[in-house]
């Protein structure tokens, strides 16, 4: 039986004792945002900024989080002490609560689950490829941290059976938009550029920060592009900053290279620094 113990709706309770209805929508229908940040040594890292990027995906979507900032810094430090880890991975889910199947909302209160779990260190460099399917830069959903997660999930599957950590994903016109966890930085002609939102990509905590302390710009960038590309690098809350060293069978070397180095150093640096940047 699993162990550990969870914050669900306003009380910790072990994982085995935790449960949500079968009608809860999250799982009938995918009805629901989420947050997940790392935490070394029991510390949640950028916290504000993903509580604030929660109550925007909230918003997107329709669904009000029933708990205020302070409360929910709360239930993620209970989490974190209930089992203290060197490095976890903490999610934090909304779901829009119970309902009728089907897609009407209904009435229901939003089901909150805070959960924390071991968080491996990911590897240095990671080899992508590009997904055959692409990501709909118009849909209501794009640039929301939803829990309709299937997309992503398939797109993973096709770049995992073809040896690559990674998959990136095209917007409906050929450009870059994102991969199926993490953004993409792209170095083209000594240029850091990344996609802008526009383009359907999450608005990535780390994604900002990066922009911040460097030189990076926000511009689009066509798939074709990537042929050209010196480095590639990506970047999530438990990736930080992880070079590629293979994309879509073309080695890319050195990796890290020059600029995804000093960036990923700068990253780290902050992180020493603050835990709320």
């Amino acid at each position: 039986m699993a162990e550990g113990r969870i914050w669900l709706d306003g009380a910790l309770v072990p994982i085995e004792a935790a449960h949500v209805p079968v009608t809860d929508r999250a799982f009938t229908v995918g009805d629901g945002v989420f947050e997940s940040l790392r935490a070394d040594g029991g510390v949640p890292f950028a916290l504000r900024r993903h509580l604030a990027r929660l109550r925007r995906s909230a918003e997107r979507v329709g669904l009000t989080v029933p708990w205020s900032d302070e409360e929910l810094r709360a239930a993620v430090a209970a989490v974190l002490a209930a089992e203290p880890r060197d490095h976890a991975r903490v999610r934090i889910t909304v779901s829009a609560g119970s309902g009728p199947v089907g897609t009407p909302r209904g009435a229901g209160r939003p089901t909150v689950v805070v959960t924390a779990a071991p968080s491996a260190p990911r590897p240095p460099t990671t080899a992508v490829c590009t997904a055959p399917w692409p990501r709909n830069e118009r849909s209501p959903l794009a640039g929301v941290k939803s829990t309709s997660y299937g997309e992503m999930v398939l797109a993973l599957a096709h770049a995992e059976a073809r040896g690559c950590g990674e998959a990136l994903l095209a917007t409906t016109t050929g450009l870059l938009s994102e991969a199926t966890g993490s953004n993409v930085f792209v170095v083209l002609g000594g240029r850091l550029v990344t996609p802008p939102l526009s383009s359907g990509c999450l608005p990535g905590v780390t994604r900002a920060l990066v922009l911040e302390l460097t030189d990076a710009v926000e511009e689009d960038v066509p798939m074709a592009a990537l042929a050209e590309a010196d480095e590639v690098f990506l970047t999530s809350t438990t990736r930080r900053v992880q070079a590629v060293h293979e994309l879509d069978g073309r080695p890319l070397h050195p990796a890290p290279g020059p600029v995804t180095a000093a960036v990923r150093d700068a990253l780290e640096d902050l992180v020493r620094r603050t835990a709320e940047p």
